[in-house]
């Protein structure tokens, strides 16, 4: 029995080690503040300050009217990121993504519509 204790203090020590040494990029948490991101060489990630916003929807919406001019003008990027209150956005061919660091799990914050406008998941009738 104490052998069992032992290995499973040993487990759960390795795992908080290794969940230390995870890498984790946290955008800036700066209050109503829209950043465009931009990622360097080496890893680095730049932050352009796109717009004071409200909230993360107005947010994502000027980051994809940026993304639609830099279209408009000959530009091949699809896919972009933004942050806004220590959140990371990812717009995407499908919609706008969330996550509170660049390397952790998404979660869906807007959908696009069937004309490829963004909308709040659920709002639209499906047909």
């Amino acid at each position: 029995m104490p052998s069992t204790i032992r290995v499973i203090a040993l487990v759960t020590g390795l795992g908080i080690v290794l969940s230390a040494c995870a890498q984790r990029t946290e955008p800036p948490g700066d209050a109503g503040v829209c950043y465009h991101v931009v990622p360097q060489k080496g890893g680095k990630l730049k932050y352009n300050r796109l717009v004071n916003a409200p909230n993360l929807e107005t947010c994502a919406a000027n980051l994809e009217a940026m993304r639609l001019k830099f279209l408009r003008m000959g530009g091949t990027s699809t896919d972009i990121y933004g942050a806004y209150q220590a959140n990371f956005l990812f717009l995407e061919q499908q919609g706008v993504m969330t996550s509170t660091s660049l390397e952790g799990p998404r979660y869906v914050a807007l959908v696009r519509t069937g004309d490829g406008r963004l909308a709040i998941p659920g709002a639209m009738p499906t047909q």
